[in-house]
């Protein structure tokens, strides 16, 4: 604690010595008569001295000198109510003590004991309530560059935004108004600040009242409600900031430091499924956990949200020390508590990868250490084949030989009906873990989803950086089509589905529709302020190998029914691998990746996935 943060709880404990004097004689006071004072005088000395021999180091064992008043809330209201109860019984029982044994002549009135609390009570919680309401007073300083706000949202997390900016004048943004489809908040003040109308008639706000800024303070919001607000926002020159979505705020909190401007991926949110946080806090808090690929988009926000669950350990298991050190620190920084462990390995090392198993001992692997380029892996067969396939071997088997509880793979859409070499490793992946829970009746499973927005590498991020050179922004196909989602959605889902896994299920995650990714691009343009084909043009450049102009959910004759969790599908039924004609398939793919053999890799692919329709 600061110096000055000291300095301030010694005036508090002064203050609180003179007010439990105060306190004792106004007791006196209010239970007996101007005359009866004086011959009662003794007794209120002898209730003084107790009381502060016993009340200071009582309210100090609760710690009431340890706290910043300026914050106070319910649970400090609490905290003072048991602090000022506790100390008060316990004067009263020192009390009756010397009154019992006739220590104190003349007695006292046992009344005064019980006013005596509640004038405690008042005085020792108005003092500390007091300071809040002096430190929330806003500042008489405005300037030219102070900004007007209009917050949309009327619940928590805008009511938290409104204290902030209000008990943070340096940043210039004065709340006007809040707009809320809540018929009950209509006119209702919060923090001083009036609930003004409905999110739909925000056009109307902006055009009639002087607003420089638009906070979307509505973390479920979904994707369709923020793109109005930012259209109309856009039109009129007036900037637009949103708090993070819902599966953003996963283990964090609503400040106004986390407010930032809209993205794309707030344009595609959805609403918020329910969460079962006991079931995933069941499967993964107090367990050793190790995750592959914890360097990359899904890997690390797996890392991020298993930490919430306190895991015994957690391995970051991965390739790329920089993306690995980075992902440690960060982990560090919010979780200092948590037992981390960094491990820089390349999956395609088995013994390396058996003794990370051996020392680590992890109960749950989520295995998401993949390459997932697809135009790279038509070039590179050879990688695709010995990462996403033999890599993936190495670390199931591991895992049945340490008798790994619970096993996830993350797969991708492409691994259904496979056009290009990434997808058809992957599914040769998803098959590696089903043969392997089938064989040991282990809850192993696959989750499956598409495109996540941001990744490295994403789409998102090669537009980004189009825009910023002035374009063009180019696209393969103008009738291309992906299923997109956010990445700490993705993840969630991820943990939800894995302790949903009995053994042996391929999950899909609901992606929702596929989105054109020239509507992709236009929003990502005109989020930048821009307008496309005015500003900044589009082209096309053509499909690339392996690439489909749609995405598929489903094999051929394959149903997937609904789970417990409206967002996670299960294959309807388990999906019977045949062992031994994996296990042949994948040693020749290993032996001719050694060779460099590519055209012969890829007709051992199809040749076992006939579904699939892999071009040399």
């Amino acid at each position: 604690m600061s110096s000055r943060s000291h300095f301030r709880n010694r005036l508090v404990l002064a203050g609180d010595l003179a007010l439990t004097v105060v306190s004792v004689l106004g007791s006196f006071a209010l239970r007996l008569d101007v005359s009866e004072l004086p011959f009662y005088f003794p007794a209120a000395l002898a209730m003084c001295a107790a009381a502060l021999i016993v009340k200071i180091p009582t309210y100090y064992f609760f710690g009431l000198y340890r706290r910043l008043w300026m914050y106070a809330s319910t649970n400090e209201l609490r905290l003072i109510t048991f602090a000022v109860t506790t100390a008060s019984a316990l004067t009263s029982g020192v009390m009756l003590l010397l009154i019992g044994f006739d220590l104190i002549k003349p007695g006292m009135p046992r009344s005064a004991l019980g006013i005596d609390w509640l004038i405690s009570l008042i005085l020792i919680g108005g003092s500390r309530f007091a300071l809040r309401i002096l430190a929330e007073q806003p500042s008489a300083q405005t300037n030219a560059k102070t900004r007007r706000a209009l917050i949309l949202g009327a619940g928590d997390a805008g009511a938290l935004v409104v204290r902030e900016l209000q008990k943070t004048p340096q940043l210039n943004l004065v709340p006007i108004g809040f707009l809320d489809d809540d018929s009950a908040k209509q006119n209702h003040n919060i923090y001083g600040v009036t609930v003004i109308g409905r999110i739909e008639q925000l056009a109307r706000t902006l055009d009639a009242g002087q607003v420089d800024e638009v906070i979307i303070a509505i973390p479920s919001a979904p994707g369709h409600i923020i793109r109005l607000v930012n259209d109309e926002c856009r039109k009129r020159g007036i900037v637009s900031r949103i708090i993070p979505g819902f599966y953003e705020l996963l283990g964090g909190k609503v400040s106004v430091n986390r407010l930032r401007e809209v993205d794309i991926t707030d344009l595609l949110r959805r609403e918020p499924a329910k969460i079962d946080d006991r079931l995933i806090g069941a499967t993964f808090g107090g367990k050793r956990i190790l995750v592959t690929g914890a360097g990359g988009s899904i890997g690390g926000e797996l890392c991020r949200q298993l930490a919430r669950w306190k895991p015994a350990e957690l391995v970051l298991l991965g390739h790329g020390e920089n993306s690995i050190f980075e992902a440690l620190q960060e982990l560090k920084e919010d979780f200092p508590a948590l037992a981390l462990q960094a491990v820089i390995a390349d999956i395609r090392d088995a013994s390396r990868i058996e003794k990370i198993f051996n020392q680590r001992k992890p109960q749950i692997v989520f295995h998401a250490a993949a390459h997932k380029h697809v135009p790279l892996m038509e070039a590179n067969v050879e990688e695709a084949v010995t990462n996403n396939v033999l890599g993936t071997k190495n670390v199931v088997e591991a895992a049945t030989r340490h008798n790994v509880e619970r096993l996830v793979l993350i797969s991708t859409d492409k691994a259904v009906r496979p056009a290009s070499v990434m997808g058809a490793t992957k599914r040769l992946a998803e098959l590696t873990v089903l043969d392997a829970a089938q064989r040991h009746n282990l809850p192993y499973s696959v989750v499956r989803f598409g495109n996540v927005l941001g990744s490295r590498g994403s789409v998102v991020r090669t537009f980004k950086n189009q825009i910023a050179r002035g374009g063009p922004v180019t696209i393969t196909h103008p009738d291309m089509r992906r299923y997109f989602m956010i990445i700490p959605e993705a993840a969630h889902l991820v943990l939800q589905a894995a302790s949903m896994g009995v053994g042996g299920e391929v999950f899909m995650l609901n992606m929702g529709e596929q989105i054109r990714v020239l509507d992709l691009a236009e929003d990502l343009i005109r989020l930048s302020g821009l307008e496309p084909y005015r500003d900044i043009d589009i082209q096309t450049t053509g499909i690339r190998p392996g690439e489909k102009l749609r995405e598929d959910l489903l094999e051929d004759g394959v149903d997937f029914e609904r789970t417990q969790h409206p967002e996670i599908f299960r294959m309807s039924r388990e999906e019977q691998v045949d062992g031994a004609a994996l296990a042949r398939t994948v040693d020749e793919l290993s032996d001719l990746a050694l060779r460099s053999r590519t055209d012969d890799l890829i007709l051992t692919i199809n040749r076992f996935l006939p579904s699939g329709s892999v071009h040399p």
